[in-house]
């Protein structure tokens, strides 16, 4: 078992910092829309509170948490922006992620700080030609969230050890700045990156296999959450801040029917009343799923156990099961919003289509992971699970 790292801050002082800044994330999320990317001073302000440092590891200046600790942030910062949280979110755990590289490439990363950013698009269908000393890399990877922020770039490739994920640092990698326009989540900046024929130093390449246990870095970093599967932890980065959002809406409409009075969409109606007494429920579900999941894959890592196939298909159920909790608790209250939550200034619109999109991404989409765990409960051969893009590059090579 591993001895724990000693936080240099409190768990609960980081969460009060995220707490604190929803008052001000509410102000920007429509500059966030309009920019289409996180406002610069949003980042400096997660940077100053201490919260990239999260999920950094202590011996380059991370502030010696678990990474549960960071998906609780996430909850709360989406409360104020969709964007931020989810941004905040998916920045953060590339620093946790980091950690399973070998030592030489953590040096490199973490020569900035502990709260270096880097973006990502796991999808493995950049094109690798090996070389000596490493690598030459092409290719153009879709939906890099928070791709403006970064100082470097996390991409997917297939290696001649299988699925494998390298980290470019700038100015290797090119932003497309011009190809994030969609209906949610516009602040995420989400866009396109290309790399064209950089050289990939060989220690900059990590096998997909070798996420969690097989990096070897649990003892070296002292760290549970380097115990098990990373997969077993790494979708949980989607559905924390979709929790977030859905508070948010429920927060948004407790404050718009606080004090209404009469017949109608007002406090004294029975079903805005069952409606948002359902939607909070919901939410608090997801939320207690999100934290005694993380909590629970880190404790039974430290304890040395093993993780069966069906509890990791379970783990994945309650991951896009949360998604649906947070879509089903907004929608119900946008549709008792009125009229003026179709204002694009009112902020349940933005939490309505931020939550929608949010649950779009590949990984949350409900049916072959609930068919792969019917599967496993009745004794069944799990589905094939197809990893983000993989069609893409099966079209490509014309399979």
């Amino acid at each position: 078992m591993a001895v724990a790292n000693t936080p240099s801050v409190s768990a609960e002082t980081l969460l009060q910092r995220g707490r604190d800044l929803i008052p001000v994330l509410k102000q920007r999320a429509g500059t966030a829309e309009e920019l289409r990317h996180i406002p610069e001073e949003t980042v400096r302000d997660l940077r100053d509170a201490g919260l990239f440092q999260i999920a950094a590891p202590a011996m380059f200046g991370g502030n010696g948490h678990e990474i549960d600790l960071m998906f609780r942030v996430a909850m709360e910062l989406g409360r104020g922006c969709g964007s931020t949280g989810w941004c905040y979110s998916v920045l953060s755990i590339h620093n946790w992620m980091v950690g399973h590289w070998p030592m030489a490439l953590q040096e490199e990363y973490f020569a900035t700080g502990p709260d270096t950013i880097s973006s990502s698009s796991f999808a493995p269908i950049g094109k690798l030609t090996p070389v000596d000393g490493g690598y030459r890399l092409s290719g153009h990877w879709e939906f890099s969230s928070g791709a403006d922020a970064g100082t470097w770039a996390l991409v997917g490739a297939m290696s001649p050890l299988g699925p494998a994920f390298m980290m470019v640092p700038q100015p290797d990698y090119t932003i497309l700045h011009d190809t994030w326009h969609v209906s949610g989540m516009k602040g995420t900046g989400s866009k396109d990156l290309v790399i064209e024929d950089a050289f990939v130093p060989a220690y900059r390449l990590l096998p997909v296999a070798n996420f969690g246990p097989g990096s070897g870095m649990a003892d070296v970093h002292q760290r549970d959450s380097y115990r098990f599967p990373a997969m077993a932890m790494l979708s949980f980065t989607l559905c924390a801040p979709l929790v977030g959002i859905a508070q948010g809406a429920v927060d948004n409409f407790i404050e718009r029917m606080t004090g209404t009075t009469g017949p109608g969409r007002t406090a004294e109606s029975a079903y805005i009343q069952m409606r948002v007494a359902e939607s909070s429920v919901e939410v608090d579900t997801a939320r207690l799923i999100v934290e005694h999941d993380t909590r629970q894959v880190i404790e039974r890592a430290a304890n040395g156990d093993t993780l069966p196939e069906i509890e990791t298909h379970r783990y994945r159920r309650d991951v896009n099961y949360v998604a649906r909790l947070c879509t089903a608790a907004v929608d119900r209250l946008f549709e008792a919003s009125g009229g003026r939550s179709l204002w694009d200034t009112d902020a349940m619109q933005r939490f309505h289509r931020d939550v929608h999109a949010g649950a779009h991404q590949t990984a949350l989409f409900w049916d072959p992971v609930a068919e792969s765990y019917g599967r496993a409960l009745l004794g069944l051969a799990p589905i094939q699970v197809t990893l983000p893009g993989q069609n893409r590059l099966k079209e490509e090579h014309g399979e």
